[in-house]
């Protein structure tokens, strides 16, 4: 029989996003992202080159579509554009908390960003559709806005234990809608 590399690439890249988001890039183990995956830890070497190359692919398949066109939130107009788009993408990370904490290593151990060019581009073309949304706006408004929001968004899931100090009690429901409200004042201030 023969092996099926795409589906072996697919589940390393699963077990190496489950095994970062968990215990980050330094405490993640070659041999236990391969048991993970079901295949010899050799595989990971093989496909990725080491853990360093299983790490930038892990976030850019998984960080590639955070602010991709395809997965993006599309703002309205003005304020209230920008209030919508904060809540989606509060409902991306709520779907993929792992995301969040993926940001949060890479920030924390690495030295440079994972798949930089490509995800520079991408931010840059968001950062556009922000400053599409409210005339005015200059890129370099726009870019701060987008970096306020994105922020916000993923600190829900890194800050857990500064949410349930700051504001205890409070769920994700009651986070998005405080979150939109923040985003909209955001952009009336922008």
């Amino acid at each position: 029989m023969a092996w099926d590399t795409a589906a072996t690439r697919q589940a390393l890249l699963d077990a190496g996003a489950r095994q970062f988001a968990e215990r980050g890039f330094a405490g993640a183990r070659m041999d236990a992202i391969g048991a993970d995956a079901g295949v010899n830890k050799e595989r990971v070497y093989q496909y990725f080159g080491n853990k360093r190359g299983l790490f930038d692919a892990v976030l850019a398949d998984r960080l590639g579509d955070l602010l991709g066109a395809a997965h993006a939130p599309s703002p309205g107009s003005g304020a209230a554009g920008i209030a919508a788009y904060a809540g989606a993408l509060f409902d991306r990370f709520a779907e993929r908390p792992e995301l969040a904490r993926l940001l949060a290593w890479e920030s924390l151990e690495l030295d440079g960003a994972a798949d930089a060019v490509a995800r520079t581009a991408r931010c840059a073309s968001q950062a556009d559709v922000l400053a599409s949304a409210l005339p005015g706006l200059s890129p370099a408004a726009a870019q701060q806005l987008l970096l306020s929001i994105v922020t916000l968004c993923a600190g829900w899931w890194t800050l857990a234990r500064v949410s349930e100090m700051v504001a205890p009690g409070s769920d994700a429901p009651a986070r998005r809608a405080v979150l939109v409200t923040q985003a909209e004042a955001l952009a009336r201030a922008a």
